[in-house]
């Protein structure tokens, strides 16, 4: 009953798609990778206005990503990359069974990418790479919710994105994550239409790569098969060896991710072991993750959010009139994940960041209200007006981003504190760990200072005692109040120390 019904709503979509469909009568001669000769790619580009509009679309992304790529500092998060690429093969799988939560894959990648250097531009040339090839991808996942016109809609939403165009200029995992996840979305919603093996395996390898890129997709393989079962269970009753290949599936998911699966609860019960002490913790996590979804950390976010909540809202209205599965499919993908973060909040810091593989749902299901708009105002070239309606709202939140820092500023800090020090004096940063971006700019044998990281008043005080003639100044950031929770390097700082100058959300302190 489920297929028939699904087959209905193809079969009376069929005049509607021909009335708005850009292309007209053309048919793409490209039907499979044998037809990939120049003369077809080439009467394609020249008559398809999706291929047209896609491929303005992924020039426009590479250009974002790729723009003022070196602007931005490197802040702490992409220095602790930074230091543990440097490192062995087998020293970055170390780190990822001792130190910090997250799989090795990317430190891996970025160990080949030093090898052309080690400038900010280097360090981000994957992410902002693979931040770009990712908008063809959710053209095609909203091509297989529904049509072409959701799909150019999902690639334009991303394209000019600003959470996007964010985590594609960081030397993180994110937008690999976001890649690799979005190409396992796209496969198993293949799989589910067609059962074919081919598919699931598909669905399989880029699910697994998403797991060894961030441990957090695998909260959403978990609703993903749940709503495999859910989808498939008509079919699971007649025969249930029609689950075979979705089985297969999860099979070749386990097996090229057994290394992480007996790491990461080792893991977790390591890092659970105390109450996370920064990061976006409890209900708020969810009004946080839609909106930097949908303005990433402009002021001007919430208004975006707004909007694209309410459109939101419309596209899984019109989901479940057409196509319940699709549907069950979005619901759950932008809920259960973030209830499982929210639950999960109370053990280890969570981050919306950790969420950018829901993006594909999120702009796929805003761009489902897209048939809604054609019903009220029926015109083909609508499609054009939306594209450049989504340009043009997120153009104010990217000028923004372009015209000034957004990270802190270590490299014009480490020049700032130059003009200050002298040798022997001490260069003393809290908490201790923010070392790793300053030195990646800094070096003390430039002015011969001594420098130390250090977490608590006690270690400060211990480190005025024995500074003698020379001056100590102090770094500190923001994370002070995480690292140092009960305050006591916070009060030293302000009974000793003077404000010199502040850079970014670096304060230079200097000791009385």
């Amino acid at each position: 009953m489920g297929k028939k019904r699904e087959d209905r709503g193809k079969g009376n979509r069929t005049h509607e798609d021909q009335e708005f469909n850009l292309d007209g009568d053309f048919r793409s001669p490209v039907t499979s990778v044998r037809d990939l000769t120049f003369e077809n790619l080439k009467g394609v580009l020249l008559h398809s206005r999706y291929v047209q509009i896609l491929l303005s679309l992924t020039l426009a992304g590479f250009f974002l990503r790729f723009y003022h790529l070196g602007y931005n500092s490197i802040w702490l998060d992409e220095a602790t990359t930074f230091y543990q690429a440097k490192t062995s093969f087998l020293d970055i799988w170390q780190t990822s069974v001792t130190g910090e939560f997250h799989p090795p894959l990317f430190d891996w990648i970025t160990h080949i990418m030093l090898t052309f250097g080690q400038s900010e531009v280097i360090l981000r040339l994957v992410p902002a790479f693979l931040g770009a090839l990712a908008i063809p991808v959710f053209y095609l996942i909203g091509k297989e919710y529904r049509d072409k016109n959701v799909g150019i809609i999902s690639a334009a939403l991303l394209t000019f994105s600003y959470f996007g165009i964010f985590y594609s200029q960081e030397a993180r995992a994110y937008s690999m994550v976001l890649f690799f996840f979005s190409l396992a979305i796209l496969f198993y919603l293949r799989a589910l239409r067609t059962n074919e093996l081919s598919q699931w395996a598909l669905f399989s390898v880029f699910a697994a790569i998403s797991v060894w890129s961030h441990y957090y997709t695998l909260i959403g393989l978990v609703v993903i098969f749940l709503h495999a079962v859910i989808s498939l269970r008509n079919q699971l009753r007649e025969r249930i060896l029609n689950g075979k290949n979705m089985v297969i599936g999860a099979g070749l998911i386990f097996i090229l991710s057994l290394p992480l699966f007996l790491l990461v609860f080792e893991r977790y019960a390591a890092l659970s072991a105390s109450a996370p002490t920064y990061g976006v913790l409890g209900p708020i996590l969810f009004q946080d993750t839609f909106t930097r979804f949908s303005g990433g950390y402009s002021p001007d976010a919430l208004f975006i959010t707004v909007i694209y909540l309410v459109i939101m809202v419309v596209g899984l209205v019109f989901l479940f009139s057409e196509n319940r599965d699709k549907f069950l499919l979005s619901a759950m993908l932008l809920v259960l994940p973030l209830v499982a973060s929210v639950i999960l909040s109370s053990k280890i810091t969570m981050n919306p960041r950790y969420l950018i593989y829901l993006l594909p749902v999120y702009f796929t299901t805003i761009a489902m209200s897209y048939p809604v708009l054609l019903k009220l105002i029926p015109n083909k070239k609508m499609l054009y007006t939306i594209v450049i309606l989504i340009g043009i709202v997120n153009a104010p939140l990217l000028i923004g981003y372009y015209s000034g820092y957004v990270k802190e500023d270590w490299r014009g800090f480490a020049g700032t504190i130059q003009s200050y020090t002298h040798a022997g004096d001490l260069v003393v940063l809290s908490p201790g760990y923010i070392l790793q971006p300053f030195n990646y700019y800094y070096s003390n044998a430039t002015d011969n200072t001594i420098q130390y990281g250090v977490y608590t008043g006690k270690e400060l005080d211990t480190l005025y005692q024995t500074k003698g003639n020379n001056s100590m100044y102090l770094v500190i950031t923001g994370d002070i109040q995480a690292a140092n929770p009960n305050g006591d390097a916070l009060a030293w700082i302000k009974e000793h120390t003077k404000l010199v100058s502040e850079n970014t959300g670096i304060y230079l302190f200097v000791a009385q």
